[in-house]
This record gives structure tokens, C-alpha cells and sequence, in this order.
């Protein structure tokens, strides 16, 4: 009789504990937050953006685009020895679930390739970010500095 009893408790346990996937349902979705791009000096005519990403699936970055620029691609900055190199990241840039992906001067970044004009504080750039599971999502990038707390701190 006592053994009938401790069945339903287990059963409750196992069932608040969820099963062990604790994987978010449904398709993926992508909030993308703090769009940024630095102004270009005349004449200049490829520009980097910057946006934060946080994706509720594993996904990807996969395109960029934006009627300022006939071409936009996904980059990166690392060291290769003791010189910095930029590599564009041909199979995109990976948002794994529930992380913060920040692109940043120095790290991971967007780049305008072919500018229509010169990026100018103040202005706004759309760009449409493609992912390879989430929906479409754009945004309005402002044209700006970069924050300088954000730079101090990289050269810690």
C-alpha cells in the first residue's frame, strides 16, 4: 500500500522538475537592441555598424542589408599573432540561446561596403538583419560616436 502512495509523489516531482528540456518552444525570435553606426569622413565610403542581439533559440546572423549600401557584411576582429586582422564571417555570426551577442569596435561588427554618402552624426541607417530560424528584424541604427565609458573599458 505504501508503495502505491510514493508513485503519485514521484510522479509530482518528476513533472515540476519539467523533464529535463528546459529549451524555450516555438520558432526563434530576436530582439535586437542599441543599433549604432560611426560617422565616415567625406569621401569615406564603407562605414560599421554595431547592434546587440539576443536570440531566444540557438540561431544566426546570416545577412545584412540596407539601402544605403549595395553590400553589407558580417565581420570580425581577432588576433592573428600580434596583428589584428578583420575577417568577414562567411557562414554568419551564431546568436546561442538566451546569450547576449554584443558587436562592438574591435569585435564583431557590421560593415558598409558601398555607401552611398558619407555616414553623418545624427542620421539614421535601416538595416534588415536576416537569420537563418528567427524573422527578419529592423532597425534604425543612429549615426554617433562611439560611447567613450565603452572604449575606456576595452583598453583595460
Amino acid at each position: 500500500m505504501q508503495r502505491l502512495a510514493v508513485l503519485p509523489l514521484i510522479t509530482l516531482v518528476l513533472a515540476a522538475c519539467g523533464g529535463g528540456d528546459s529549451r524555450p518552444e516555438g520558432p526563434a525570435v530576436v530582439q535586437a537592441e542599441d543599433a549604432w553606426c560611426r560617422p565616415t569622413p567625406n569621401g569615406v565610403f564603407v562605414g560599421g555598424c554595431y547592434v546587440t542581439l539576443v536570440s531566444s533559440r540557438d540561431d544566426r546572423l546570416v545577412s545584412v542589408a540596407s539601402p544605403l549600401s549595395q553590400v553589407v557584411e558580417i565581420h570580425e576582429m581577432r588576433m592573428d599573432g600580434d596583428m589584428m586582422r578583420m575577417n568577414q564571417l562567411a557562414d554568419g555570426l551564431p546568436l546561442p540561446a538566451g546569450e547576449t551577442v554584443q558587436m562592438r569596435p574591435g569585435a564583431e561588427h557590421l560593415m558598409l561596403m558601398t555607401l552611398s554618402s558619407a555616414l553623418e552624426d545624427g542620421q539614421t541607417v535601416p538595416l534588415t538583419l536576416t537569420f537563418e530560424h528567427a524573422a527578419q528584424v529592423t532597425v534604425e541604427a543612429q549615426v554617433r560616436q562611439p560611447d567613450e565609458t565603452a572604449a575606456e573599458h576595452r583598453n583595460h
